[in-house]
């Protein structure tokens, strides 16, 4: 993954930010909006793209664009920074694949814990029956 070829495969549009501020607000564009053709980048490799659009899957569109928006600062200079930096994170996050569990087997003392509690728990449910007068 290169960062600096998928930068330049961002594209960016800039929209009026929502809620308050004012006068400031409805005449500045200091919302910045961040989309990414995942299918047809060319700075990532095809397992890449596979691995991101089946982690990814609930924040793609249907032809596999991701679409983020940043309106956290004043700036439409600081949001697009934050948004690319947000957007960075954001792919290597879900590029890394979990490693593989290797299974063992559990230590002596697990065992013998489990035994006693299952032991503690069957006298607790003896004490609750009835006791038999014959």
């Amino acid at each position: 993954m290169n960062k600096e070829e998928i930068i330049k495969e961002l594209n960016f549009k800039a929209t009026r930010s929502s809620g308050a501020g004012g006068q400031h607000v409805n005449k500045v564009s200091s919302k910045v909006e961040l989309t990414f053709d995942l299918s047809n980048s060319n700075a990532l490799s095809d397992k890449e793209k596979e691995l991101l659009i089946e982690k990814l899957s609930s924040r793609l569109t249907k032809e596999n664009i991701l679409i983020l928006f940043c309106d956290e600062s004043r700036s439409q200079h600081k949001n697009k920074d934050l948004i690319i930096k947000k957007f960075l994170e954001l792919l290597s996050q879900n590029l890394v694949r979990p490693k593989k569990r290797r299974p063992t087997k559990p230590s002596i003392s697990a065992i013998q814990k489990r035994i006693d509690s299952k032991q503690r728990n069957a006298e607790k449910k003896s004490l609750r029956k009835k006791p038999n007068h014959d």
